[in-house]
């Protein structure tokens, strides 16, 4: 077999993950929609917003099994299959509770590339370049969102956003069953981890970091419109066009981390460090937020971008640690804790924010990343 391009792999399974990102972690530029044509109120919207994480929790382990066994090309070429149908049923609902079963459904099933295109990476690129080529892989979250951003609320709809995220799914679904190759997988080489991974503790001390960092993520994330179109009195496509660019900030500050991790030779000591800028920003937001000064903006941008930069860095250690025989059901346990984190927190910020305002909500998420930092294991000996 001719070995194919490995930029050509990684660039199909960043697409096969941007597509799910689309409406994963979209969904957040339609909450003024949501709110519109369903009278819900934020909490419920947040809710509703959190969907599809809350279906990723039900599949990603399972996914990265079928991964792990039958290959990355099946497994994410019948979750982007999937997610187009239920995507397509959810444009033609007009009640909340359908609404978010579909939503949850199509999380369900677009979950299946956040496994399998990790372990396209770890499959064909070396370990000495391989921090750059997940940098690259997790910059599929904040290009899905920028496209979210540029394209969705312009639409004007709620059903025209939705059909738009269908035929992302499906066109690179297509794609991706077309041109993708699945890396070898040949007999163990010496030295490579075959038994199961979670017998130490530090892949579960990396989850359980990423599992709190993603707080500020999607407190800056899921909120960032809203506060400025309700607090700062923005026009709502001005203010997604901002988090558009802030996006893909972030998407250049996951290739930074990765080039910063592959040149330390380590993925957690870049992490830890990291955790505490983001834990500073977040403190500094939350303040300016609650004092009403001119600055919460520009820290508010601050804020998406660090809180987004470092994800690859997580994703990479993973990988590493778990090995190529577990790296898809690992990869799956650290989306599970990453979406279980995600699903919750637009309901939860949502809530705390109609009571008390966005203040203390970025502050908690500040507490949060501090501890996070805390939680990331030492480099392995």
């Amino acid at each position: 077999m001719r070995t194919p391009n490995r930029w050509m792999m990684l660039s199909l399974g960043m697409a096969a993950q941007a597509a799910g990102c689309v409406f994963m972690y979209g969904l957040p530029f339609l909450l003024p929609l949501l709110r519109q044509e369903l009278r819900l109120t934020l909490a419920q919207a947040g809710l509703i917003v959190g969907a599809p994480s809350a279906g990723m929790l039900f599949t990603l382990i399972a996914w990265g099994w079928l991964a792990d066994r039958y290959g990355e090309r099946l497994a994410m070429t019948l979750g982007l299959v999937l997610a187009t149908v239920f995507l397509g049923c959810a444009a033609f609902t007009t009640t909340p509770v359908p609404l978010a079963l579909l939503l949850a459904l199509a999380g369900a099933s677009g979950a299946s590339a956040n496994a399998a295109s990790g372990r396209v990476v770890l499959g064909w690129f070396p370990a000495e370049r391989r921090g750059v080529a997940m940098g690259w892989r997790q910059t599929a979250q904040p290009i899905g969102v920028a496209v979210a951003g540029a394209v969705l609320p312009p639409l004007g709809s709620l059903r025209g956003a939705l059909l738009a995220m269908a035929a992302i799914c499906l066109v690179t679904g297509i794609a991706v069953a077309a041109l993708v190759v699945d890396p070898p997988r040949g007999t163990a080489r010496s030295g490579e981890r075959t038994g199961s991974p979670y017998r130490s503790a530090g892949l579960w001390r990396v989850h359980a970091a990423s599992m709190l960092l993603v707080v500020p993520q999607f407190a800056t994330a899921a909120f960032a419109l809203t506060y400025l179109v309700a607090e700062r009195h923005w026009d709502p496509a001005a203010a997604g066009r901002l988090v558009a660019v802030a996006q893909f900030a972030g998407a250049a500050g996951r290739l930074f981390c990765g080039r910063w991790s592959d040149r330390a030779g380590s993925r957690v000591r870049p992490m830890r460090q990291l955790a505490l800028v983001n834990a500073g920003v977040m403190v500094l937001l939350a303040l300016a937020v609650q004092f009403g000064t001119t600055a919460g903006t520009l820290l508010l941008i601050a804020a998406l971008v660090v809180s987004m930069s470092g994800n690859g860095l997580a994703f990479t250690a993973v990988s590493e640690m778990a090995g190529p025989a577990w790296a898809g059901r690992a990869l799956g346990g650290q989306n599970t804790v990453q979406n279980l984190a995600a699903a919750a927190t637009p309901g939860v910020l949502g809530a705390m924010i109609g009571q008390i305002g966005f203040g203390a909500a970025f502050g908690l998420a500040g507490a949060l990343a501090l501890a996070a930092a805390f939680a990331t294991p030492p480099d392995p000996a």
